[in-house]
This record gives structure tokens, sequence and C-alpha cells, in this order.
């Protein structure tokens, strides 16, 4: 019966050809931006096995893998493609900037492997839950996927071939169709970049004119210098900003009071798309605000004679949605004279930002459920780890959002794939933690790359007026005499007192001076299993013929 193997292979081949459907990969994402590598997957139940198909734009050897942080150390990689004496492939995992190690456990299994077209695509599988401590657990949470290719099939250094970007593998929200072509500039026009380390350049402006109301559905970064521009923000303004202004951000001016998040991005993050039944309005009735775009330089080497003209693209369609998108920022409240300080010589700081939803009732009334779909995470540089608890009558009910490998050069906006439903009188913990070993210093909370911030941004529908809610400790008392262990400060700052606040897109603000952070549970954990996966639990994830090549593959087996 072994004699039937070649033809399995070649049915294997024949029915995985680039051109052809995949029903079972439903998922697809391009993980560079000159679409030169697309990833397909699918998967057939949370616990079970879940199949990839790579197709790369050369004919050299390809590579993908899962990276705890975006890098090479510590990720689990596949590697292979189509030589002279046929297909070769291979499970590896990365000690370090090097050649990825064979692992003992081949844990992925080639489907297919073939070259047309000038393109190399490899179609492997695994199980969603491995034992093998050289592989990378796969979660319902985002995952930074890695990829490199070659142009021969000399596995060899691959120079700027490769990528990095995160993808919620299992609770990924398919793309669609755009319904429209037209978009909303909002942009700097060649700005000058002042040879300071940390920059700031704010630009109030109005939207062109919209009659009636339309949806923003998509988000799409326009970057003119990628190497500086760190992130973006695009506020509405309150009805008493009534001038267009183009200078330095936090100047005094009025343009300072515009803080309702609109848009939001993140150095590394790409074009966001909303999903089908949710946009963010404009047009219409009130459509004569004015808008602030916020953009945070980064020029550590202080480089003279730079100019800018980033920005967003904001895609719109008058086909209008069935729910207006919001956006809450929440956290650690990064502005004005804080005494908080993150001590030097730390390897695990944590900071805590809280947000009381029944403070909401006091800007606005009634107060619906918010259906979170998405989140945009952001510390700068000591940021290690950042987790959104989501509290309900005191305990803590499920976790919002979490990276506990943050990496300040991969910041994106991330969707959840299922909602989490914010009810009002509930409690969310941002909780960052930072990592301060190389630093001689105190690092102060503050807009500069070397300062710090723990903040989230919820995406959620319907949307309200409110458009922040953070809070900062109450050190009033506090001592500064940097006498204080870590630890010791650690915890007394988490014990004191957290002034709340929150405001709505007029900059209406109520506080409440006795908040406090909540005890968060621990991260759960992948619980690892033995899976006796048969080779046509995947085969039918593939492609209508599964039911006979799985009954080739029985037979081949017998």
């Amino acid at each position: 019966m072994l004699s039937l193997l070649p033809f399995l292979y070649l049915s294997l081949v024949w029915t995985n050809e680039v051109g052809a459907s995949d029903p079972g990969l439903p998922f697809m994402e391009y993980l560079d931006n000159d679409h030169l590598v697309c990833l397909k997957w699918g998967f057939d139940k949370l616990q079970g096995n879940i199949t990839f198909k790579l197709v790369v734009n050369t004919t050299g050897w390809v590579g993908f893998g899962l990276s705890p942080n975006g890098g090479m150390k510590g990720s689990d990689i596949v590697m292979g493609g189509l030589g002279p004496s046929g297909p070769y492939f291979t499970d590896r995992y990365a000690t370090g900037d090097s050649m990825p190690v064979v692992d003992k456990e081949q844990s992925y299994t080639l489907l297919s492997l073939t070259e047309s077209d000038g393109q190399t695509i490899m179609t492997f599988w695994r199980s969603i839950q491995s034992c093998d401590d050289q592989d990378f657990h796969i979660t319902a949470k985002p995952i930074k996927l890695i990829y490199a290719y070659g142009t021969t099939d000399e596995i060899a250094y691959h120079r700027a071939r490769r990528g990095t970007k995160e993808v919620n593998l299992l609770n990924y929200k398919s793309k669609t169709t755009l319904p429209s072509l037209n978009y909303i500039t909002a942009t700097v026009e060649n700005v000058t970049i002042p040879p300071f380390h940390t920059y700031y350049h704010c630009k109030v402006m109005k939207f062109p004119y919209l009659n009636k109301k339309h949806h923003i559905y998509q988000i799409e970064p326009v970057i003119d210098n990628p190497d500086i521009v760190h992130h973006m923000l695009l506020y509405s303004c309150p009805y008493y900003v009534t001038q267009p202004s183009d200078n330095p951000c936090f100047m005094g001016d009025l343009g300072d009071y515009c803080y309702g998040v609109v848009a939001a991005w993140g150095v590394g993050g790409g074009a966001f798309e909303f999903p089908e039944h949710a946009g963010i309005p404009t047009g219409g009735e009130g459509s004569d605000k004015f808008y602030r775009l916020e953009i945070h330089y980064n020029n550590p080497t202080e480089e003279t004679g730079r100019t800018d003209s980033s920005g967003l693209r904001l895609h719109y369609t008058d086909q209008l949605r069935q729910h207006d998108v919001g956006i809450l920022t929440t956290g650690l409240e990064p502005f004005g004279d804080i005494k908080y300080n993150i001590p030097p010589g730390a390897t695990k700081f944590h900071s805590y930002g809280v947000c009381n939803t029944t403070l909401f009732s006091q800007l606005m009334n009634p107060v619906p459920d918010l259906q979170v779909f998405a989140v945009l995470l952001h510390t700068h540089l000591a940021g290690r780890k950042v987790r959104l608890g989501h509290f309900r009558n005191g305990k803590q009910i499920d976790f919002l959002a979490l990276d506990e490998n943050y990496n300040f050069e991969i910041q994106e906006t991330i969707s959840l794939g299922n909602i989490k439903t914010i009810k009002p009188g509930d409690d969310i913990v941002v909780e960052c933690t930072y990592n301060t070993t190389g630093r001689a210093g105190y690092t102060k909370m503050g807009l500069a790359t070397t300062d710090e911030m723990c903040l989230a941004f919820l995406l959620f529908y319907p949307a309200i007026s409110v458009t922040g809610c953070a809070s900062h400790p109450d050190v009033t008392n506090l001592s500064m005499d940097n006498s204080y262990q870590i630890a010791e400060y650690e915890s007394l700052l988490k014990t004191l007192p957290q002034i709340q606040g929150v405001f709505d897109d007029n900059i209406t603000f109520s506080s409440y001076p006795n908040g406090t952070v909540r005890e968060m549970m621990k991260t759960p954990t992948v619980t690892c299993q033995n899976t006796n996966v048969s080779s046509g639990g995947t085969f039918w994830i593939l492609n209508p013929a599964a039911g006979i090549i799985f009954l080739l593959v029985w037979i081949a087996l017998m």
C-alpha cells in the first residue's frame, strides 16, 4: 500500500495551486506593505489543528515564524522551499539573531510545496497547542508573526527581505471589500523637524464639507519618514475651537483642548479596517467642527534638515453602518505636574491607571453597554507588558486585552475578534510593566520618548460623548527623597488613592479622588495537550476533495 504515497503527494500539490480557492482557509493577511508575502490560514477548533498557506514572491527559500516580541530570539520557525532535488521543509527554533536550530520534535507537517508564476507556495499544519518546549503556544490573543525569504535555495542571511506583523490568528476579523474610494486626507505639509529627540507637531484643521452623515470604515497611515514618525493621534475639537493652526503642540493655544480621539496609529502599525457593521461618523449635522492631528516625532540622533508630510487617510462611505464607533482613552494620566517616577534598576516595575465607568453618568445619561472590538496599547521604551483588566461588582471577570511581550516598535490597533461588553459601573484597570535596568536616573511619566506612558485606547460601539477616563495616584503627601526600595515604592503607589478623571468631547470634566487599584488575576497560561492528530483532520480543511484524500491517507497507513 505504500506505493500510493507518491500519488497522494501529487494529489496534494494539485489541489493547492496558488490560484485555487481555499474554502477551509478563510483568513488572509499580507505580512508586508508591498504585498509580496501573503499568509492564509484556517483552523477546525480552538483545541484542534491550524493550517497555514504561505505565498511569497520568490523562487528561493521562505521562512515563517511565531515570535514572542517580533524578533528572532525565542521564535518558533518553519523554513522550506523547492530546490533542485525537490521540496525541503524543517521545523526550527531561534536562540538569537543567527541560523535557527532544527527542532528535535518536528511539530509542523508539510502538506504541499510548489512554485508557480515566480511564487513559492508552502502549505503546512500543526496542533494549536503543542507540548514541545521549542514551539510557540498559539492562543486566542494577538501573536507577532515574522517572515523572511531569499532569492535562491541556499539558506543565508535575508538582509532586508524580512518583517513582522501582529495578528490574532484565532480571533481574526476578515477584511471586507472596500465600499468606496473616497477618503479624507489629514496630513501635515512639509513640517520642519527640529533637532530634538522628541518633538510633537499639531495641525488643527477642518474636514471637507459633507452634507449628510457618512461612516469612516478604514484608517490608513501615510508615513513620509518611517524612521522618525512614532505615533499619530487625530482628535475632534470642542465647539469653541474655531480657528485652524499648524505649529508645535502644547503651546497653550485652544488647539490643546482637542482631546476626543477619532483615530490612533502607532509605529509598526498598518491600516485598520472597522467591522462591517460599524464606522466612525463624519459629515452632516455638526460637520463644521475642527480636528487636531498630533504627530510625535522620535529623532534620537537629533538630525537637522528633515521635513515631513505624514498623516492619516480616512476612507469613508455614504452606505451607513449599524453602529457609530467611539474611542475611549484609558490608563495612567500622563499630563500635568504629577510627581510620579519609575526608579532605575527595576526589572519589573508596575504602574496602574483605573477607570470606574460609574463616573460616566455625571456627564451623560443614560449610559449604554459598550461593545469593545479592538484596542491599541501604548507605552514608551521601558514598557515590557500591558494588561487591561475588566472588573464587575469588584471582581475581575476578564482581560479586555493583554500583551505579555510588548514591543515599542510594533504598536498596532488589534481586533479582539470577539466582543467584550463593558456595562455601566464596570471598572477598567490598565497595568504596565517597565524594565529600567539600563537607566541611571528616574523615569518620569510624560510626553518624551525617554519618558513613559501607560495607555489603552478602546474602540467600541455605540459611540458616546465620554472620550477619556484615566487616573493617577494622589502623591500630594508622598516623600520624594528616593529612600524607598523599589518594591516598597511600587506597592505604595498602588495603594495610594487614585484621582480619577473623565471628560467628554467638549472637555467637560468630572473627577473622583478616592479610586482604588483592584488586584488583577494572573495571566491565563496555555495548557499543554498531547493531541493524537490524524493526517485526515487537516486535509479536509483544505479543499472539497478532502474526503478522497482522507481515504487515500487511511489506506496508505494501513
